[in-house]
């Protein structure tokens, strides 16, 4: 195991195609950090420089205690799991797995110990002697893991392996590949498009977009404290309702606007970090999850300010067994989505008023990727740390 450093690495296709610019990355021995975002933006480019299947514009990358730009794929010890398992058809699980330790010439008696120890950690020690075309999905999806494992390299990469499986399998192996980790401890670079894998999986998160890195940190973190839009917006399910509108002044508070009727006030905290933005366009945020509706016994407890209360004229529910998702829009016709308890009483073609966390409220500055305003002058659109 060994950490994995990328300093400034950028990569141009042909034609001036920029996939990545300027990307740092640091992955600790033993972590887990999953690269996530949408079609496009460079994840699997990079991961594929890590491997050596891609050359390096410029930059460096570091396996270790060695640069490995020129260095060619099978000897940078790394593993890769693909998206499509890339099982040899006609060799059994056995052969599989321990076909990449017989190339390196390991001896046969390591060989078998590596591989049945795999085996056993992964569940498929009564497959070892069946062909792939036998198995499962999930079953093949384990043997690809396994082939990595035994290899026992310094880093392990994941391109979207579980992206062919089905909701519940991917759900459960999900599960297994977080277990297998917390057990192994080995250094991994993973790539998603999933949300919830990249949420549940690292350690640490790196959204990217349109070649770039975005921001950096733990799932939680990064889920509560988004650097501009654009995460927040990529970052949970159903994603962030935004508004469009400006901060004015009130009674001596201030206030968020839209240009129809909604009014909401700020808290003391936010007002501090928005006072600049007085009379200019901002972007308001607030997560699905954060509008509670009124008179269902659920917090906040006491009573709330008529400015952090919002009707929607409820359009479509859709029940999702203990929860239900809502969507309405406000007087001025803004859509918006609120998750709610399924108990809730809330139905089609009524309206309703639901109160909002104030700590839940995001600012942005106009843009796709607008930052949040609470970052003040020292927020940056990315976190390469």
């Amino acid at each position: 195991m060994a950490e994995v450093v990328l300093k400034k690495v950028s990569k141009v296709f042909p034609g001036n195609v920029v996939a990545v610019r300027d990307l740092d990355l640091h992955v600790a021995d033993g972590e887990q950090v999953v690269l996530v975002g949408p079609s496009g933006c460079g994840k699997t480019t990079t991961l594929r420089m890590i491997a050596g299947l891609e050359e390096i514009t410029s930059g460096t990358i570091r396996i270790g205690d060695r640069v490995v730009n020129t260095v060619h794929p099978k000897d940078r010890d790394v593993a890769m799991v693909f998206q499509d398992y890339a099982l040899y058809p006609h060799m059994s699980v056995y052969k599989n797995m321990a076909f990449g330790l017989k190339l390196r010439k390991v001896g046969r008696p390591e060989i078998d110990r590596r591989v049945r120890h795999a085996a056993g950690l992964l569940d498929i020690a009564g497959l070892l002697d069946r062909m792939p075309a036998a198995l499962s999905g999930g079953q093949q999806q384990r043997v690809a893991v396994g082939r990595a494992i035994v290899r026992e390299p310094q880093c392990s990469l994941f391109d979207e392996p579980l992206s062919n499986l089905d909701a519940k399998l991917r759900t459960q192996m999900r599960a297994e590949l977080k277990a297998l980790h917390m057990r192994l401890r080995t250094t991994i670079v993973y790539v998603t498009h999933d949300q919830e894998e990249a949420m549940t999986l690292g350690d640490r998160i790196v959204v990217m977009a349109a070649g770039r890195v975005q921001q950096i940190g733990a799932p939680l973190v990064v889920y509560h404290n988004p650097v501009n839009r654009f995460v927040a917006g990529f970052l949970g399910s159903p994603a962030m309702n935004f508004i469009d509108g400006q901060i004015l002044r009130e009674s001596g508070r201030l206030v968020f606007t839209d240009t129809h009727t909604l009014r909401l006030g700020l808290s003391d905290e936010m007002a501090a970090s928005a006072s600049g933005y007085i009379g200019r366009p901002v972007v308001l945020g607030v997560r699905p999850e954060a509008l509670r509706p009124e008179g269902t016994g659920g917090p906040p407890a006491g009573p709330t300010p008529q400015e952090l209360r919002l009707t929607l004229e409820i359009t479509m529910t859709e029940p999702l067994g203990d929860r239900m998702d809502v969507y309405g829009k406000t007087v001025g016709g803004q859509r918006m989505i609120a998750r709610v308890s399924a108990g809730d009483s809330v139905s089609t073609g009524t309206q309703a008023t639901f109160s909002i966390d104030p700590a839940a409220l995001h600012l942005f500055e106009p843009g796709e990727f607008g930052r949040d305003i609470a970052l003040g002058s020292s927020g940056s659109s990315s976190s390469n740390l």
